[in-house]
C-alpha cells in the first residue's frame, strides 16, 4: 500500500479500522507535530482517569498496583496487534502515526505512583519517559529492530520501565 495515501482513503477492513484507531491513539498520532508527546499525554490522562475511578470506588492500597499492571499488559498486547496492522497499512516499520506505544510506555512510567499519585510524580514520570523515548539509550534502541508491532511497542515499554525505576527511586527517597 502507498504510505502517502491517508488510511481514511484506503479500503480497510473493519479490523484494520479498529487497529488504526487504537494504534493512532484515537487520532493523537495524526497530529502533525509531536504526535509521540500527545500519545504520552493520553497515557497520563488514562492514568488520571484510573486514579479518579479508584478514588470514587474506594479502591485502596495495594489494589491499584495489580489493576494498573493488568491494564498495562492489555494495552501492550492490543498495541502490538494494532501496530502490526498499522505497519502493514502504511508499509513502514514504525509509522510516525503509531502512538499506542507511547501510551503504553507512559502508563508503565507512572506505575510506581498507582497507589499514591502526586502531581510532581506524574510530571517527573512524563518527563523521564519522554527523555528515554526520544534519546533511546542502550539497550532501548536495539528493541526497535524487533519485527512489526513488537518492535514498535518494545522500545517504549523499556523506556517506560527505565522511567518507572527512577520514579520509584524518587518516591523511595522522598523526592516526589
Amino acid at each position: 500500500m502507498n504510505q502517502d495515501i491517508p488510511a481514511e482513503r484506503l479500503k480497510l477492513s473493519a479490523g484494520d479500522r479498529v487497529a488504526y484507531a487504537v494504534a493512532t491513539g484515537a487520532g493523537a498520532g495524526l497530529i502533525p507535530f509531536a504526535p509521540g508527546t500527545f500519545g504520552s499525554l493520553e497515557g497520563v490522562a488514562l492514568f488520571l482517569v484510573f486514579g479518579y475511578l479508584y478514588d470514587r470506588l474506594g479502591i485502596t492500597w495495594p489494589t491499584p498496583l495489580p489493576l494498573l499492571g493488568i491494564v498495562n499488559i492489555l494495552v501492550f498486547v492490543l498495541g502490538v496487534w494494532a501496530a502490526n496492522r498499522l505497519c502493514r497499512i502504511k508499509s513502514q516499520n514504525d509509522p510516525r502515526q503509531a502512538v499506542v506505544d507511547e501510551i503504553s510506555g507512559q502508563l508503565i512510567s507512572v506505575w510506581p505512583l498507582a497507589a499514591t499519585p502526586s502531581a510532581s510524580g506524574v510530571v517527573l514520570a512524563f518527563i523521564l519517559f519522554r527523555v528515554f523515548d526520544i534519546l533511546k539509550p542502550y539497550p532501548i534502541r536495539k528493541l526497535e529492530r524487533l519485527p512489526g508491532g513488537l518492535g514498535v511497542m518494545a522500545d517504549d515499554v523499556l523506556a517506560g520501565g527505565f522511567a518507572a525505576a527512577l520514579v520509584w527511586l524518587g518516591r523511595h527517597f522522598g523526592v516526589v
